[in-house]
């Protein structure tokens, strides 16, 4: 791993976070930790659940608490952002100290079609789904952009975005 260092990834809904992320960490030997994942499995709900009952600032909260303590950890992990990480200062300071971070990014169109076939609930994509994500866009993403170590474009084939990523990452060790 790069200097010892944390991967994270972040990037809008879509992005194949916890997707890519599950085979660029196998591939790494790193264990992965999909960040809503841990919220969820912590709080004994499902993440629609806790933004129906705490509201998106209460989310924001329990997401700082499992990103400090994710990448508190000492053996490097891939951690894979819930969208939003961003959106907190302590998050990008953490991020940006801990971790090198790789920004997933799509063209929105190519997302909006993923995210019509994804079965999960997104809580903050309801309704107008591609009017929502280009809102969401259009507030991350110069927030992505300043944090992101590495920018990987992942509108192709998902082994060709492992193999792009595992060599981007390679170069960032050399």
């Amino acid at each position: 791993m790069v200097a010892n260092r944390h991967l994270a990834l972040v990037g809008l809904p879509g992005t194949g976070k916890s997707t890519i992320g599950r085979v660029v960490a196998r591939r790494l030997s790193l264990q992965l930790v999909d960040l809503d994942a841990l919220i969820a499995q912590r709080q004994g709900r499902s993440i629609p659940e806790l933004f129906a009952a705490d509201g998106e600032a209460g989310f924001r909260a329990l997401e700082t608490d499992a990103l400090r303590d994710a990448l508190g950890r000492t053996d490097p992990v891939l951690l894979a952002c819930g969208g939003g990480v961003v959106l907190a200062e302590e998050n990008r300071s953490l991020l940006a100290e801990r971790a090198l971070t790789l920004w997933l990014t799509a063209p929105l169109d190519v997302l909006a079609d993923r995210l019509r076939r994804s079965p999960t609930g997104r809580p903050l994509l309801k309704g107008d789904m591609p009017t929502r994500l280009a809102a969401l866009a259009a507030e991350r993403e110069p927030l992505y952009r300043e944090l992101a170590d590495l920018v990987i474009d992942v509108s192709g084939q998902p082994a060709d975005i492992v193999e792009h990523i595992l060599s981007a990452v390679g170069e960032q060790a050399t």
